[in-house]
């Protein structure tokens, strides 16, 4: 199976998100398709469009993108709850269509701003069951016709969407990501995502992760294909190993000091399992494995930028080798200023990934 290289576009309207530095032109499209083309020219499949409520919408964005490029595959987050079923699986077929195949989906269930949107699933039991109907009704619905399902959570009658996504010999339907350390969230992955995607743990926990979702898989019955799995990280990449280590402790300093608030996440960080997991690595030691850095997540950062990979293109290719080495092929790297370091690292790092 050849691995999947994505980058990340932030899909925010304020400047400086994660400590880029750029004010020009920031949130608009032309922006968004400047990092999509650049994605494109410099080695990745496509990027992740980062979602929340009283951001850009991310399907929104995504369609124009895809619109604008040839070969980028936007991986659109979206939730359930602020889509139903039916109505994404006929917008994202119709993408699927219109682009030839190059429409990913990625599944979130984290807490946001649900009020806003008219969300009354707070309680994380009740989430993570409707986000498994979402799912199974979702892929049903590209691959059925008539389909009549009457779930806890959604319903449908007689159901078949039109245009169906872009199929080929090895895909039936766009790639339905989605992550989460709970156990609840992991049954989800086990019984119904393709992608479940983690960050940036060592080694060793990941591995014993996998090792409990394909375990999973067997328990709930999995009727699709097996399940795949992610990595989301932050990449800081330079010419030198010391050059890459002092460019992530002055970032880090700045962090300290409280001139990056931009850096902080936004997410559940007070509930959700997977970024206590990323926080409590920080006792466990500043680096883990070969350049697994935790310090940031003690200042500021969360989701994907709690734990850095620090290195050469050497040392991080080394690192994400190891990961492949556990079964991990979907790969989502970041790093700011996103356009800077989506040519750094898309001519540095992934020709020797590949």
């Amino acid at each position: 199976m050849s691995p999947e290289f994505l980058w990340y576009i932030p899909n925010t309207v304020e400047p400086g998100h994660r400590g880029d530095d750029t004010t020009d032109g920031w949130g608009s499209i032309e922006y968004s398709t400047d990092l999509a083309r650049t994605a494109e020219r410099h080695g990745w499949g496509g990027a992740l469009l980062g979602t929340g409520w009283g951001r850009p919408d991310t399907f929104t964005v995504a369609t124009a993108l895809a619109a604008r490029t040839t070969t980028f595959k936007p991986l659109i987050a979206i939730r359930p709850g602020y889509w139903q079923p039916a109505q994404f699986a006929a917008a994202a077929a119709t993408l699927d269509q219109l682009s030839r195949g190059r429409v990913l989906v990625n599944i979130v269930s984290g807490l946001d701003n649900l009020a806003a949107y008219g969300d009354t699933r707070s309680d994380p039991a009740q989430r993570y069951a409707r986000t498994q109907e979402f799912l199974h009704l979702v892929r049903r619905l590209w691959t059925e016709e008539d389909v009549t399902f009457d779930g806890d959570h959604f319903q449908v009658s007689g159901s078949t969407i039109g245009p169906r996504p872009w199929t080929t010999a090895g895909r039936a339907h766009p790639t339905l990501y989605f992550g989460g350390a709970s156990e609840a969230a992991e049954r989800v992955s086990a019984a119904e995502a393709d992608v479940q995607l983690f960050w940036g743990e060592p080694l060793a926990g990941l591995a014993e992760r996998i090792d409990r979702l394909r375990q999973l898989s067997d328990q709930v019955g999995r009727r699709h294909r097996p399940l795949e799995f992610g990595l989301r990280i932050t990449t800081v990449v330079r010419d030198t190993t010391e050059e890459a280590w002092r460019a992530a402790e002055e970032r880090v300093a700045r962090m300290a000091a409280g001139s990056a608030d931009e850096l902080s996440w936004t997410g559940n960080r007070k509930t959700a399992v997977g970024q206590q997991r990323l926080y409590d690595l920080a006792a466990r030691g500043e680096v883990l494995d070969t350049c697994l850095y935790t310090t940031p997540g003690r200042f500021g950062g969360g989701g994907a930028a709690t734990t850095w990979l620090v290195g050469s293109a050497a040392d991080v290719a080394t690192a994400l080798d190891d990961y492949r080495m556990l079964g991990i092929t979907h790969f989502v790297l970041s790093d700011t200023p996103y356009k800077q370091e989506i040519v750094r690292v898309g001519d540095q790092l992934l020709p020797r990934i590949r």
